[in-house]
């Protein structure tokens, strides 16, 4: 059996899971501290349940993602960035919030060398330069370097070569290459590389916590993390590679549609109590996202899902005569506030209950809302979804709708922008069942230049790449498999260039399940 845990900013959502059945479930309130909430829900799931049976935790957590918007928990981290002659128009950090910057700033440096897109080199690191680096970091002390390279994901040597000088050279100092943590785009992969870094402490409190919180119920199995594109990490790369969780949160509501109406590709809806988070499955997978995502104001190439939030949830206040819905929120303070709960205030929740969509069973007597009303907010909910449906709609296909969290019996009708609405079973913790999916992958990124390797042989050398990272991930090499490839052309280039992604996906192998 596996335990499947998802933090969010209201709940915490816990699965006990035997194959695709769901054992035990329950959603506890997420407290300040986290590590208490995932303890009671952990303890809750567990209850007549022998732990020694339970060979998998798996956990999705926003705290990653929090301590960045919050500006807390962060360390202070020195870009090193190797480019010269090139790359001096904007310094790293340039267009960072100031807190930002000033909470994570530990020195910023332009020191020659990098690489063109086609392999040449741009220029040779100079000596002098990072003798004089060292004693500026020696001096200066910052909890960790990013060493990026230009075009370093495809040319890494001299990224790695640098990365182990300094490393040695700089005894308690974290070194981090960029090439692993971003694809293509200096400054995207920079801004990526500084974040990570400066998580790295703060990681290793939450690694520890989340092993300690797992002991203290007797459980000694494996403790994995969900990630951005919906597969594990173990807590060793979390350690590592904190950031890769910033998007864990609707990632397993989209993984957890999948598992539980096996639809390979539909849109899926999480309906929240503030918000609600529209995203597309493509293969059993998050469709990713290409653009430019950004995290607590700086701009990133992180891999994300391509989610779109509307303010619409469980606690969205209703105006006068139904005339608007959202985006305000008594959010957590529902049972405080809402009428059907013996409060004042108008929400979406007590729309759906005088409507008869929802019951409660610990409501409160009171009169419901007039139908005129409850029908008007309908309408709203329904045009504002409908439109969030279209404009995520690939090529305008009709797709099934997979209603998921703990909001989804708020949403009325059968159908939305034409497509066919489904309601599983569970839906309120599609979350936590996301999370218990035992996958790992490996991703590759590269360059095909015309004249140079054909398309197919980069693909080829690429998907070799990512199966040895996902075999280093802990997957069985039986279940390997390409889940998509990527191939965006690069404009204004003197020969014909394109970027290449492949990713791959393979079951977490047993003997890593087993592993204590």
């Amino acid at each position: 059996m596996r335990i499947g845990l998802d933090v969010g900013g209201t709940h915490t959502d816990a699965v006990l899971m035997d194959g695709s059945d769901v054992v035990a479930r329950v959603k506890e309130t997420t407290t300040e501290d986290v590590a208490s909430g995932i303890e009671a829900a952990l303890a809750s799931v567990l209850e007549g349940q022998s732990p020694a049976a339970v060979d998998l935790l798996t956990i999705g957590t926003t705290q990653f993602t929090n301590a960045v918007v919050e500006r807390k928990q962060l360390s202070r981290v020195a870009a090193v960035r190797v480019c010269l002659p090139a790359g001096r128009g904007l310094m790293p950090r340039a267009d960072w919030p100031q807190d930002l910057t000033e909470a994570t700033d530990g020195g910023s440096y332009l020191i020659h060398g990098g690489h063109l897109y086609d392999g040449r080199p741009l220029s040779e690191l100079q000596e002098r330069e990072l003798t004089e680096l060292i004693q500026t970091l020696s001096d200066t002390e910052p909890a960790a370097v990013v060493v990026s390279c230009a075009f370093s994901p495809t040319q890494p040597d001299q990224e790695d070569g640098l990365v182990a000088r300094l490393a040695g050279a700089l005894p308690g100092i974290r070194v981090c290459a960029s090439h692993v943590m971003g694809g293509l785009g200096l400054i995207e992969r920079e801004n990526a590389s500084i974040l990570n870094a400066s998580l790295l402490d703060f990681a290793d409190r939450v690694a520890s916590a989340l092993v300690e919180s797992s002991e203290k119920l007797g459980l000694q199995c494996p403790v994995y993390v969900s990630q951005n594109d919906g597969t594990l990490i173990d807590l060793e790369r979390v350690r590592q590679f904190p950031a890769l969780t910033f998007a864990s949160g609707p990632t397993n509501s989209i993984r957890g549609a999948w598992a539980l109406t096996g639809l390979a590709d539909a849109i899926v809806i999480d309906v929240g109590g503030t918000t609600s988070d529209i995203g597309v499955l493509k293969n059993g997978f998050p469709r990713q996202s290409n653009l430019v995502i950004d995290v607590g104001g700086a701009r990133t190439n992180f891999r994300m899902p391509d989610v779109i939030a509307i303010g619409l949830g469980g606690g969205s206040l209703i105006g006068p005569d139904g005339e608007s819905c959202g985006p305000q929120s008594v959010a957590r303070e529902l049972r405080q506030k809402a009428l059907c709960f013996g409060g004042s205030v108008m929400t979406l929740t007590d729309v759906a209950v005088s409507q008869g969509r929802l019951a409660i069973s610990d409501a409160s007597p009171y009169k419901p809302v007039e139908t005129m009303v409850c029908e008007a907010v309908d309408s709203l909910i329904v045009e504002k979804l409908a439109a969030a449906v279209d404009l995520m709609k690939p090529g305008g296909a009709i797709l099934p709708v997979i209603l998921v969290g703990g909001g989804a019996p708020l949403i009325p009708g059968d159908t939305l922008a034409g497509c066919p609405i489904v309601r599983p079973d569970n839906a309120d913790v599609a979350n936590a069942i996301g999370a218990s999916i035992a996958q790992v992958s490996g991703e590759a990124e590269g360059m095909r230049v015309a004249g140079a390797d054909s398309r197919e042989i980069v693909i080829e050398n690429l998907s070799e790449i990512a199966s040895e990272k996902a075999l280093v991930a802990g997957a069985d090499p039986a279940t390997i498999k390409i889940v998509n490839v990527e191939e965006v052309d690069i404009p204004y280039m003197a020969t014909d260039t394109s970027r290449i992604r492949v990713s791959v996906v393979g079951d977490l192998a047993r003997h890593e399940v087993l592993a204590s």
